[in-house]
This record gives C-alpha cells, structure tokens and sequence, in this order.
C-alpha cells in the first residue's frame, strides 16, 4: 500500500474513531433494515443485525479461529468470538483503533482469545492457512490493490474455511459506462472518506473466480442498508455530536458535512452494497 493513503487511512480513523464510537457504538459500519429497507429499529441493533444477516446468508455457524480484516476498533471481532466461541485476531491502519479494540477486548473479558494490530491488510503478517473464516466488513473500499487483497484474504484462509467480504461497490457497468456525473460523485466520496477507488460486484466474483475462490456467492443488499445514511445525518444534530466534530479535525468535520453523498449515491443507484463469500 502507498505511503500516502495508508497515512491518510490511519489518520483518519486514528481522528474519529472515538467520536463515532461516542455517537454510535463500537460498531462502524451500516445497518440492516430488512430486505427491503424499510424496518424500523434501534440503529445498534440494526448493525448487530447485519452481523447476523451476513452470517445466516454465507452459512457461516462455527468457527475456531477469525480473521476479522479492517477491524475498527474491534466490534465485529469481539461479536464474532462470543456469538461462535472463537479466537479472532482484528487488523486495522490505525494504532489508536487497535489500542481501543485490545481495551474493549480486557473490559468485556475477551483479551485471552483475541488480538487486535495494526497490519497492512495487502501484506498480511500471517502464515498460510492460519484461519477458518476470513472475515472483511467495509474495508475493501480502503484497498489499493483490490486483487492483493482477495489474494491474501485468500492466502492466510484455511482449506475448506470460508471467506466473506462485505463492501461499498459502484453499479455494474457491464451494460452502461459510469457517466461523467456518477464519475465526478465517485471522486468526492473518495477525497472525503480516503478511499482509493471502489469497483463493482461483478469485478470482485471476476477476482475471486481468478483465484479460485470455490463456491461464490454475491449479492447487493443495497437497498437492506441504505437508511443508515440519512440516520447518521440525523444522529449529528445534537450537541454532544456537534461538539466531538469540532474537537476532532477538519477531516472528520468534512467527512460528516459530507454525509448526503453516500445517501445521494444510495438512491440514485450509484453506490451499492456488496457481498462476496467463497471457500477454499
């Protein structure tokens, strides 16, 4: 990974990360709100919801040893291990994310079955084979190299384990070309939210079959998340919220005045929610 957005990444994360877990909980990524959107439900529950729609939709029903890559500040991981009684070891580019997640992990009597580091998850430090389930929950959007990831998603699995990476992907553009507009509202989210680029689900089953990933699964639950973005909108209209952005950064505070992009790209078809499991 480039010098440049691996610093961008951990600065970013390393700025907000305690804002976000202040407003919204240890869980940094979408909601679920049923198949078609329009569930109503605690914003928590609704991400521990995703958890679980993940696990139930990719078969996933044990695991003794977890992988979670782009772990934040430990959410997923810490879930994982005491809803399938698992060890899990969480990477993440930001020293302040890792120190939370092995600080939670003590707080919630966990810090003898997990880890958390800070890894490149395009260089992993692992051996091969070393997991039975590689888990990615929005991280692959941060990823340079999208192959290199897979690959090594694909490396550190197990034979027979199981790998699942849930992400924000573009819309196909088998049939139609992205337009100039959808180009230029692409580029905005990736300056706001230090992503490289982000490609779409058909390219990453085309990634996996290349490495042969067997028994691939995709599906875009695009609409299942897509209010979350108008709920954290919401969420920071309040003072304690408005207060954290103030103290936390100009990169934080542009992110959060620039949340309707990602509500914008959701309704306009643009951006999609994908996921992507295989076994090896």
């Amino acid at each position: 990974m480039s010098a440049t957005i691996y610093q961008r990444i951990q600065q970013f994360y390393d700025a907000s990360s305690s804002l976000w877990e202040e407003t919204w909980g240890e869980h940094m990524h979408h909601g679920f709100y049923g198949v078609d959107g329009k569930e109503e439900k605690d914003r928590k529950q609704a991400q521990i919801d995703l958890i679980e729609e993940i696990l139930s939709w990719s078969g996933v029903e044990q695991a003794k040893n977890i992988l979670d890559v782009g772990c934040g500040i430990g959410g997923s991981s810490l879930y994982l291990s005491a809803r399938l009684g698992a060890e899990a070891t969480g990477i993440t580019l930001s020293p302040v994310q890792a120190k939370r997640a092995n600080q939670r992990a003590r707080e919630l009597g966990f810090a003898a079955r997990t880890n958390f580091q800070v890894a490149d998850a395009q260089e992993m430090p692992f051996a091969d084979n070393s997991y039975d389930l590689v888990w990615s929950l929005e991280s692959g959007e941060h990823m340079p190299n999208k192959t290199k990831f897979i690959q090594e998603c694909h490396r550190v699995l197990k034979p027979g384990g199981k790998l699942i990476v849930v992400t924000w992907c573009h819309r196909p553009t088998d049939s139609l070309p992205l337009t100039a507009q959808e180009e230029k509202h692409l580029a905005e989210i990736y300056r706001v939210y230090h992503l490289p680029y982000v490609i779409s689900l058909p390219e990453y089953e085309a990634i996996a079959q290349n490495i042969s990933l067997n028994n691939i699964r995709t599906a875009d639950w695009s609409q299942a998340v897509a209010p979350f973005w108008d709920l954290v909108i919401l969420s920071a209209f309040n003072p304690k919220a408005i207060f954290g952005l103030l103290t936390s950064g100009w990169d934080t505070i542009q992110a959060a005045l620039s949340l309707g992009l990602m509500s914008e790209g959701y309704k306009s078809g643009l951006i999609r929610f994908g996921l992507l499991s295989g076994t090896k």
